[in-house]
């Protein structure tokens, strides 16, 4: 079991290059990465979804991505001979209008705006391709590791969870049979003081039936006992169990309301309420998981 929040951070520098890459998670109910690219590796895009996308199933996923290239080849400087040609045309009218020596030294033109310019050179894209993979995949694997500490917190907790509500639904089902012998006794002695201790029997009995009939929640305790040992099953697989858990625990919660609306026994409403406050803690943890 995963969490869907963590953090994970790699550093690497090598052969002149430097890549830095973060990634942090947030619950989402799928797979959403969020990133952004410099120019000079836009054409990183597909290798961004593609080693996120191998390594984790939800959340919402932002990728930060710094990169620098200290290599002496990394830049350029580039000479714009026709610039300067005209700017050399232009302090020759000038000096003749002015009747001045027109001879510049050649350090003057250097200085000239965009006489010369530093220019970035063309990327190994192979290269820093390479080199982005491997810190990507560093800083996912902080990442998981977090998740997966987290998840383990998150699957003792729901566990804890889940035996509370077994310890609920097993006082219910002792509770639930003394249910019927309490309302047949209750309802023998109205009548009796009604009909001064004249009963009709059968109409007792009939009467007893109809409710133990509306009152049984034979089925919702087999079907609550069922869902607990499925989600503990869930809780022990490797793989991402955060739907299928957040499925049901909202069969949990459809069996506890039925239970609720059917007891007519306060001992098993209180159960109820204590049932559904778990239910709702264990919603909320469901929600985190990956």
């Amino acid at each position: 079991m995963k969490s869907m929040t963590g953090y994970g951070r790699c550093h690497i520098e090598e052969d002149g290059r430097e890549m830095t890459v973060e990634v942090k998670s947030v619950n989402h109910r799928f797979l959403d990465i969020s990133y952004r690219l410099s120019r000079a590796l836009s054409f990183l895009d597909d290798a961004v979804r593609k080693g996120v996308g191998a390594r984790l199933a939800r959340g919402h996923v932002d990728v930060f991505v710094s990169y620098a290239n200290h290599r002496q080849d990394a830049k350029e400087v580039r000479v714009d001979t026709a610039l300067a040609l005209a700017y050399q045309k232009a302090v020759g009218e000038l000096s003749a209008a002015l009747g001045r020596d027109s001879d510049l030294p050649l350090s003057d033109y250097t200085r000239l705006p965009d006489v010369l310019t530093v220019q970035e050179k063309e990327e190994d894209q192979q290269s820093v391709r390479n080199l982005f993979e491997r810190a990507l995949a560093g800083a996912l694997d902080g990442l998981v590791t977090m998740r997966e500490q987290e998840g383990e917190r998150m699957r003792e907790d729901i566990l804890e969870k889940i035996g509370n509500i077994e310890h609920i639904r097993e006082r219910v089902a002792e509770r639930a049979p003394l249910v019927v012998a309490e309302y047949r006794d209750k309802l023998h002695q109205r009548i009796a003081a009604l009909t001064e201790g004249e009963i009709d029997e059968a109409r007792l009995i009939t009467e007893v039936a109809i409710f133990a009939d509306r009152a049984a929640i034979d089925e919702e305790l087999v079907r609550l006992l069922s869902h607990t040992a499925a989600i503990r099953a869930t809780a022990e697989l490797k793989e991402p169990v955060g739907r299928k858990l957040d499925f049901l625990v909202q069969e949990l919660n459809r069996e506890v309301n039925t239970i609720g609306s059917k007891a007519s026994d306060t001992t098993i409403a209180q159960a109820v309420v204590e049932a559904k406050g778990e239910i709702e803690k264990l919603r909320e943890q469901v929600q985190n998981v990956e």
